[in-house]
């Protein structure tokens, strides 16, 4: 199930945008509203009505509802030709979230969406934005942070009852916002469709994968604590089992000491410890010398004193060639698309 795809019948003011866009030339377009108002439908109708007369990129920000794969990531497209859906696109370039939320990824959701666009830019005469319906509480903040990184020359809001007004209200001034309808056939989905629709697309994105043994030791480690400090001897390690009443199964120690740990056991402020259940089936990011993701894998098994891990992922051995990071991201997902649960920002 694809819910960005592109149809004609449409509000009647989408000649009138389509005309302003033709006039104005923005060249960066933020199409922003809550869930289930229709921004990926507008997108795709934007993109396929000015791609004849301008260089279109597309940049899917929306990691909740991933329309251009794979997912937990931001990912640039420039569409060539008329395409009926989101899924005929392939990503130019994408940034890795790691979640399917960005309540606790800012930092990664704005310097993403930042990178792309300054690299959508260099090709494309317009660049249109399909972002998150995170549009309340922190969300506001979010888009706030987004529209003073990137100054879009427009914003297309899509709202039914004011509810972006304390987002736009400080840029009316500074850049043009057009209120624009929602369409009568906008279909909502609940918290149980949403989910059904990612599984379909981790599912999509995993069908072709295949297991590769990666030495860790090639590539520069990040999302985690673990990998950056000096690593216990048995004796320390010993030190700590009696301390805590943990199975420590590793350990290292750089400003404190983090281990992995099986079983049950209290935490305690002065140590890092983590479970080793969250590395199961963990997503992770491959990330090239330029800090975009080509791809992201499924952890399958992990030894941390080897230094090995076998990762399930869909990218072929030369694309992995070009990987110089791999990146721990924060939710847990089986091939199959079946979500496991988000872990805190803080958990590895």
């Amino acid at each position: 199930m694809n819910k960005a795809k592109f149809i004609s019948d449409v509000p009647e003011d989408r000649a009138n945008i389509i005309e302003s866009i033709k006039t104005k030339k923005p060249r960066i377009i933020f199409v922003m509203g809550d869930v289930d108002t229709g921004k990926s439908t507008l997108v795709a109708y934007l993109a396929n009505n000015l791609l004849h007369e301008f260089k279109i990129a597309i940049i899917d920000a929306d990691i909740g509802q991933k329309s251009i794969l794979p997912p937990a990531t931001i990912s640039l497209a420039f569409p060539e030709r008329r395409f009926g859906s989101f899924s005929e696109l392939t990503p130019k370039k994408s940034y890795f979230i790691g979640s399917t939320t960005p309540n606790q990824f800012f930092g990664e959701a704005v310097v993403g969406l930042k990178r792309l666009v300054d690299l959508a830019l260099r090709r494309a005469e317009i660049v249109v934005v399909d972002l998150t319906g995170y549009v309340r509480g922190a969300g506001e903040e979010l888009k706030r942070l987004k529209i003073e990184a990137i100054h879009p020359d427009m914003i297309l809001a899509l709202q039914r009852e004011g509810e972006l007004e304390n987002i736009l209200a400080p840029f009316k001034d500074r850049i043009e916002i057009i209120n624009a309808e929602i369409s009568e056939k906008v279909k909502r989905y609940d918290l149980k469709q949403r989910k059904k629709i990612r599984q379909e697309k981790w599912e999509k994105y995993f069908e072709n994968s295949k297991i590769y043994t990666i030495n860790l030791n090639d590539y520069r480690i990040s999302g985690t604590r673990l990998f950056k400090g000096k690593v216990l001897g048995e004796e320390e390690i010993e030190l700590l089992r009696k301390l805590f009443g943990w199975v420590i199964l590793y350990g290292e120690k750089n400003d404190k000491y983090v281990v992995v740990k099986g079983g049950p056991g209290q935490r305690r402020d002065m140590i890092h410890a983590i479970d080793f259940e969250k590395f199961s089936n963990l997503l992770v990011g491959f990330i090239d010398g330029e800090g975009f993701c080509p791809g992201v894998g499924i952890l399958k098994w992990i030894s941390f004193r080897e230094r090995k891990a076998e990762i399930l992922t869909p990218l072929k051995e030369e694309e992995l060639g070009q990987v110089e990071e791999i990146r721990f991201g924060r939710i847990k997902v089986k091939e199959d698309g079946e979500e496991l649960g988000l872990l805190g920002r803080d958990a590895i």
